[in-house]
């Protein structure tokens, strides 16, 4: 079979979604040597791009920073797009690991991965582009999918049971972690990094992109209302990008300098030495489709704290302590509870662990190379 995939989100920082095709797309290549794979960046290329390497990321930011602010989106989405047409190649599968088809990609079987609903449940905790572009794309373009693909029963139940969907067309299968990075390391290693940027010796770490969903206001009050002697002995580190509607977090951390420290962007060679340094790992997402971060911090042994909503608790089982995202003083009460209890700590670590192991990306891509197989026969 000739297979397109759309790896476009490559050329961008690199979030879930990035992550997402980057592992699926190479592990596809390790276990399928039948099968013909292009990757689809604006133009076709045979290479996956590693993340976060292309020499595009900062000017493609750039445009797509550029088009928030003015009313250029759909012209630049529709560009982008429509650089496939200028060579007309039929393929047998065009997997779309994001949500909506490119309209100019032919092919026989259509795959496309979506990963929440929160574009429509949940709209203003998106940017208006976006809002706009999926209203008017996404429900017209799922029409079109042969198969699609859910990251958790959690969503799977939201597409049958909220938005209707034909459960014959629809298959879970979940995301993974790549054990190779996600993993123990030695203090040393930890050590070096935790230095390069000036991390203190104790801190409760939050990963993910500045949001509203990732309901980073509670966070920061439950912090506040920590007592003094917690706060003295322990940081509160945010690492991740900036994303949107993010301007009242901002400026509260501007004004909590000292022991609220958001580092930016960490690339994901470097993250995994955070994770193992933090005495804890803290959630509180109101709404996941999976929910990667919680993951990868079980992964190298950090006890996890994450919301007990949507598909986390499927996805972390007992392995993690569950808080209230809409209760400051429940997820105050959480990182006491974890932070205080050492024999409890030790214990989420441990499960963590074992948890994690459930969840590789080897998994995820036999699983995908299965519905391949299904639509063409």
């Amino acid at each position: 079979m000739k297979v397109i995939i759309n790896a476009i989100p490559l050329l961008s920082l690199v979030t879930g979604i990035g992550k997402y095709i980057y592992y699926v797309s190479k592990r596809l290549k390790e276990i399928d040597s039948q099968n013909d794979y292009t990757y689809f960046y604006g133009y076709y290329s045979k290479e996956i791009k590693e993340p976060g390497t292309s020499s595009f990321i900062k000017i493609f930011q750039k445009i797509k920073d550029l088009t928030r602010t003015i009313p250029l989106s759909f012209f630049f989405r529709n560009i982008r797009a429509s650089f496939a047409s200028f060579r007309k190649i039929q393929f047998d599968i065009y997997f779309e690991p994001n949500f909506i088809f490119l309209d100019n990609i032919k092919s026989k079987k259509r795959i496309v991965s979506v990963f929440d609903f929160s574009f429509d449940l949940y709209p203003e905790w998106h940017p208006e582009d976006r809002v706009l572009y999926f209203k008017k794309n996404f429900w017209k373009s799922i029409k079109k999918a042969d198969r699609i693909i859910l990251p958790s029963k959690f969503i799977y139940d939201e597409a049958v049971n909220r938005y209707k969907f034909d459960k014959s067309n629809l298959r879970i299968v979940y995301p993974g972690v790549d054990h190779d990075i996600f993993r123990k390391y030695s203090p040393d290693l930890v050590k070096k990094v935790c230095e390069k940027y000036q991390l203190p010796e104790n801190f409760i770490l939050f990963v993910g992109s500045i949001e509203p969903r990732k309901n980073l206001k509670n966070l920061l009050l439950a912090y506040e209302i920590l007592p003094d002697y917690v706060k003295k002995d322990f940081s509160l580190v945010l690492v991740g990008f900036s994303g949107w509607k993010n301007r009242e977090i901002m400026n509260s951390l501007n004004k909590k300098k000292g022991k609220v420290i958001y580092t930016g962007y960490i690339s994901e060679k470097e993250l995994p030495f955070i994770y193992n340094k933090a005495s804890v790992f803290i959630f509180p997402s109101f709404y996941e489709g999976f929910g990667l971060p919680p993951l990868e911090a079980m992964a190298c042994g950090c006890p996890v704290i994450v919301s007990n909503r949507t598909s986390l608790p499927e996805v972390c089982g007992d392995a993690v302590f569950y808080v209230d995202p809409n209760s400051p003083e429940n997820i105050r009460d959480g990182i006491l509870k974890v932070l205080e209890d050492e024999e409890l700590r030790k214990n989420l670590s441990k499960k963590g662990i074992q948890r994690a192991k459930s969840f590789t990306w080897e998994k995820t891509a036999k699983n995908i190379l299965k519905i391949f197989e299904e639509v063409e026969n």
